[in-house]
């Protein structure tokens, strides 16, 4: 069984910069698409970065463009999320997540339907 762990959330300044976490079990070169999502209590869930294995190109939500770059380290087998300028509304759990299964293409993907593994997420507050 495949197990992703995040860590790195914290409680953070506005304005200031996090780096997230995930540690897969396996080699994270395995899954087909891997990524980042959150969940605040009063929104849906937000696939917010994810990035394919075939080319590397990154998926980005339009609401952090800019501001969040996802990093993949095939031999730590490790996905990372450095979050800079935070904001309020980026306040939620982040989740990491995968699948080993082409279901349709990376950004499709990365609303996290489709996704099979989960980590159980880390905790982000932005507050001064």
């Amino acid at each position: 069984q495949v197990q992703l762990v995040e860590s790195g959330g914290g409680l953070v300044q506005p304005g200031g910069s996090v780096r997230l976490s995930c540690a897969a079990s396996g080699r994270i070169t395995d899954f087909y698409v891997i990524g980042w999502f959150r969940q605040a209590g009063w929104r849906d869930r937000e696939g917010v970065s994810c990035i394919g294995r075939r080319d590397n190109r990154a998926y980005y939500a339009d609401s952090v463009k800019g501001r969040f770059t996802i990093f993949r380290d095939n031999v730590k087998n490790t996905i990372d999320l450095q979050i800079n300028d935070l904001k309020s509304e980026d306040t939620g759990v982040y989740y990491c997540a995968g699948s080993f299964v082409r279901m349709a293409s990376v950004k499709d993907m990365c609303d996290g339907v489709s996704m099979d593994y989960w980590g159980k997420g880390t905790p982000v507050t932005v507050s001064s």
